[in-house]
């Protein structure tokens, strides 16, 4: 599509948008890189790099809008199964994105937030990801949070062990134990669920991600890959989540269904 049509595109969908139905936060598993280069002759690692500059450009496209977290599925605990050149290169682009993006993240008063295990993670990459958690520590726009080295059933399990050490000092009681409790030793604490869950690729599932959180989560997949994402997409999951009902449980007259599969590429 050329480049005029696609902001014609974004545009008219933008004029579209209820500024005051927003979800607040959005969560998005941005699959579909490793066949993006299959289907190329090219190497994984390729489609890689070329979902990172998707990744730019939606950041962008929730900051502008207004979205007040994003929350973003980039390494988990099942890909280090992963042949060990494509884990290497996957633990590289978190140093790289925040080595070009830092400033202008700054600049845009947005908040880095991470979710996951990052003792596993290689030093350099560590390192990187707490110092843009220093350096935005003081932000208060949007929250841009990443979940590396996250998988939903072991957030679950360090839970459960943090507040059976608490029982074990005194500090908590059985009675204790609430939703609330357990949602408070979650590495989202201080955030609240996703609204909305979009998912690239065309696979529809979750994925061990963020399976305590997503309980009432309106979803969104498109078979379009991570490289072919835009904001035009975007938009769309936007857009249709504004057509939803949420009930969270509760009887309501009318209700809008809660999977969508967008059909276009």
């Amino acid at each position: 599509m050329p480049e005029k049509e696609k902001v014609t595109n974004d545009l008219a969908l933008l004029q579209k948008i209820d500024r005051e139905k927003l979800p607040f936060h959005v969560a998005i598993i941005m699959d579909g890189n490793g066949r993006w280069a299959r289907q190329r002759g090219l190497p994984r690692i390729v489609g890689h790099k070329k979902g990172m500059d998707t990744l730019k450009q939606i950041v962008t496209c929730a900051h502008e809008l207004g979205i007040g977290v994003l929350s973003l599925y980039a390494f988990s605990t099942e890909n280090w199964k992963r042949p060990s050149l494509e884990v290497d290169f996957l633990m590289r682009l978190p140093e790289e994105y925040l080595h070009k993006e830092l400033d202008r993240l700054i600049e845009k008063n947005i908040k880095i937030m991470v979710a996951g295990d990052l003792s596993q993670v290689p030093e350099r990459t560590r390192l990187a990801i707490e110092k843009a958690l220093i350096k935005t520590s003081g932000n208060t726009g949007m929250v841009l949070n990443f979940a590396v080295n996250y998988g939903g059933r072991s957030e679950i399990v360090r839970a459960c062990k943090k507040i059976l050490s608490f029982i074990l000092e005194g500090r908590y009681s059985e009675e204790d134990i609430t939703e609330e409790l357990l949602a408070r030793h979650l590495y989202t604490v201080n955030l609240p669920d996703p609204d909305l869950l979009i998912r690239s690729s065309g696979e529809i599932r979750i994925s061990n991600f963020m399976l305590w959180q997503l309980a009432y989560t309106e979803l969104w997949f498109t078979k379009t890959l991570w490289p072919d994402f835009s904001r035009e997409h975007f938009l769309r999951a936007i857009l249709d989540y504004q057509t939803r009902e949420r009930r969270f449980g509760n009887i309501q007259a009318k209700a809008h269904g809660k999977l969508h599969i967008d059909e276009e590429g």
